[in-house]
C-alpha cells in the first residue's frame, strides 16, 4: 500500500469475531473509558490524569503517523460491534515489539488472544517480519496470559529494561517467531481443586497481608531462615510464582478458607518438570493445630501425582529434624523416608539442623 495514505492503508483483518481496523471518531469515548481504567494507569506508561484530547491524539495523530512513516502498525480492536481497546506493533527491523490494551468490559473473554493471533500473523505473513517480542511490568499477570495463550517463548525476566514515569522496572519478557504455532507452548500450573474444609486455588493479591503474617511468624522464622519477608518480598514471590506457574515448573496454591477465601498457608511444587519434584507448605498461625496442612497437603499430593492432575511419577519432601509438625505431615500424606542430609537446613537461630528426605512414588 505504499503511497497510500492513513486510513486507508491499515488492513482490516478479522476472524469473524474480532477486528482489527483504523480508528474512527466514535471510538473516543470508550478509549477515554480504558485509558482512565485503574489496571490501564498501573500496568502502563499511560500519560495519567488522562484527558479527551490525549485520546484524541494518540488515535488521529500519533498512529496515523506510525502508518505513513512506516514505523508502526497501530489499529483499534473492534468486538461486538464497539472499540475494545488497540494493538500496535513497532519498529522496522526483523524483530518489532508488541503492545496492546483492553476496555475494562472485554477482559477475560479471548478477545486480546484473537487479536494478537491476528497481528502477529499478519507481521510475519505481509511485512515480512522475524520475531515479535512482548514485554510487561512484572506482576501484570492477565497480558502474561496473552502472551502464553498465543504461543510466544518465555524467557528469563529481564531486570530495569523500562523507565516509565520516572520508574526503573522489570519486565517479564517473550518472543514469538515466525513458524511459531499460535498456540501456549507450556501448561499453565493454575488447577483448583475444592473440598469442604478448604479450596486450593491459585495465589492472589488478596493473599499477600496473611502470606507475609504466616512468613514473619516466630515459628516459620525458625524452621525456615528465609522466613520474615516484608510485603513487598512476598508481592516478588507472587510474580515470580504466577511466572513459574505459566512456564510450567512450579504449581503453587493457597489453602483458602471455603467461605471467605482467606489465606490460611501456602502449598507448593516445584521442579514440576524435573525428575525429583518437591513439595512444600506453610500454615498461617491461626490455622494451626487443626489438622488442616495435613489434609491440604495429601489432596495436592493425591492431585500431583494422578495421572489427570499434574502426572507426577515422584515427589519429594524434606524437613529437619526437631520440626514435628512438618515431618508429621509427611507421615500422614504416606511419604517414606529414604536418606538424611547432615546440617543442611540452616534455622533462624543461626543453628543448622539434619535434613531427612521423604518420598512418594506414583
Amino acid at each position: 500500500m505504499t503511497g497510500i495514505a492513513w486510513p486507508l492503508n491499515v488492513p482490516v483483518l478479522t476472524d469473524g469475531t474480532v477486528t482489527l481496523r483504523a480508528h474512527v471518531p466514535a471510538d473516543i469515548d470508550r478509549a477515554l473509558e480504558m485509558a482512565q481504567d485503574p489496571q490501564m494507569v498501573r500496568w502502563t506508561a499511560i500519560p495519567t490524569p488522562h484527558t479527551r484530547q490525549m485520546s484524541e491524539q494518540f488515535h488521529f495523530e500519533h498512529v496515523p503517523r506510525g502508518w505513513n512513516e512506516g514505523t508502526a502498525m497501530g489499529w483499534a480492536i473492534e468486538f461486538e460491534g464497539r472499540y475494545a481497546g488497540n494493538l500496535d506493533v513497532r519498529g522496522t527491523e526483523p524483530v518489532v515489539d508488541l503492545g496492546f490494551s483492553l476496555h475494562p468490559d472485554c477482559r477475560g473473554r479471548g478477545v486480546m488472544t484473537a487479536a494478537v493471533n491476528l497481528a502477529v500473523d499478519h507481521v510475519f505473513v505481509e511485512a515480512g517480519r522475524e520475531v515479535v517480542r512482548w514485554r510487561a511490568h512484572i506482576g501484570n499477570v492477565a497480558s502474561l496470559r496473552v502472551a502464553h495463550a498465543c504461543g510466544f517463548r518465555l524467557h528469563d525476566p529481564v531486570p530495569a529494561l523500562l523507565v516509565e514515569r520516572d520508574r526503573v522496572l522489570d519486565v517479564w519478557y517473550a518472543t514469538r517467531h515466525f513458524g511459531d504455532a499460535p498456540l501456549p507452548r507450556t501448561t499453565w500450573l493454575d488447577t483448583t481443586v475444592a473440598t469442604d474444609a478448604f479450596v486450593l486455588r491459585p495465589p492472589v493479591e488478596g493473599d499477600l497481608a496473611r502470606w507475609a503474617e504466616t512468613e514473619s511468624d516466630t515459628q516459620s522464622r525458625h524452621w525456615f531462615a528465609q522466613s520474615g519477608r516484608t510485603t513487598d518480598d512476598v508481592r516478588r514471590a507472587l510474580h515470580r510464582s504466577w511466572w513459574l506457574a505459566a512456564k510450567g515448573e512450579r504449581a503453587t496454591w493457597t489453602v483458602a478458607d471455603p467461605h471467605d477465601d482467606r489465606f490460611l498457608g501456602q502449598i507448593v511444587i516445584d521442579g514440576v518438570r524435573e525428575s525429583s519434584p518437591e513439595i512444600g507448605y506453610l500454615t498461617h498461625p491461626d490455622a494451626r493445630g487443626r489438622g488442616l496442612t495435613s489434609a491440604a497437603v495429601r489432596v495436592a499430593v493425591e492431585h500431583a501425582l494422578d495421572a489427570d492432575g499434574l502426572d507426577l511419577r515422584r515427589l519429594e519432601l524434606h524437613a529437619a529434624v526437631g520440626n514435628a509438625a512438618s515431618l508429621a505431615i509427611a507421615a500422614r500424606a504416606g511419604f517414606v523416608e529414604f536418606g538424611r542430609r547432615t546440617a543442611a537446613e540452616p534455622l533462624g537461630d543461626g543453628t543448622w539442623a539434619d535434613l531427612i528426605g521423604f518420598e512418594r512414588i506414583r
